[in-house]
């Protein structure tokens, strides 16, 4: 499973997001309080959705499965000019990204990040940047079917 390695140009995203650890782990209700509102937003680019998390700084240097970090559920939008008054904006700030295509159910997804992280990342010639991490679901994600199809961006840059 080897990755692109994508250039990625600024993006500006909206929707919701909650404070989460992968310990406590919130994303079935931050979904299920996003969609019901998504039909709200109309200047949508295209209909992917995005699941994005934004960690603190240095979050993985003492890794701790305990620590919060910003879980986002959003779409990608030409601007932020009439947004429903509920939801959050966030620009994603363009730059280096290693993309992987996860195979299969949602429920799976932790066997794509552990050889991203465990095997890949440290075999390669970057490490983590200091930026969103984020997967991309488009028609063809369909959560727990074993056909499903995500994207998953990794910020990286070179490493010095």
């Amino acid at each position: 499973m080897q990755p692109l390695i994508k250039t990625l140009a600024e993006k500006k995203l909206t929707g919701h997001f909650i404070e989460m650890s992968f310990t406590e782990n919130k994303t079935f209700q931050l979904w299920n309080g996003f969609m019901p509102k998504k039909k709200e937003i109309k200047n949508t680019i295209n209909a992917n959705l995005y699941s994005l998390e934004v960690y603190p700084e240095n979050y993985f240097d003492n890794f701790n499965p305990s620590n919060d970090f910003q879980k986002w559920a959003a779409v990608e939008v030409s601007s932020f000019e009439n947004l429903p008054s509920e939801m959050k904006t966030l620009v994603v700030s363009g730059g280096l990204y290693a993309v992987f295509l996860h195979l299969g159910p949602a429920t799976e997804a932790h066997k794509t990040y552990n050889y991203i992280f465990a095997e890949w990342l440290p075999n390669s010639t970057y490490i983590v940047d200091e930026r969103p991490h984020f997967a991309v679901m488009n028609e063809k994600y369909k959560k727990d079917d074993p056909t499903s199809e995500e994207e998953i961006w990794i910020p990286i840059k070179n490493r010095n």
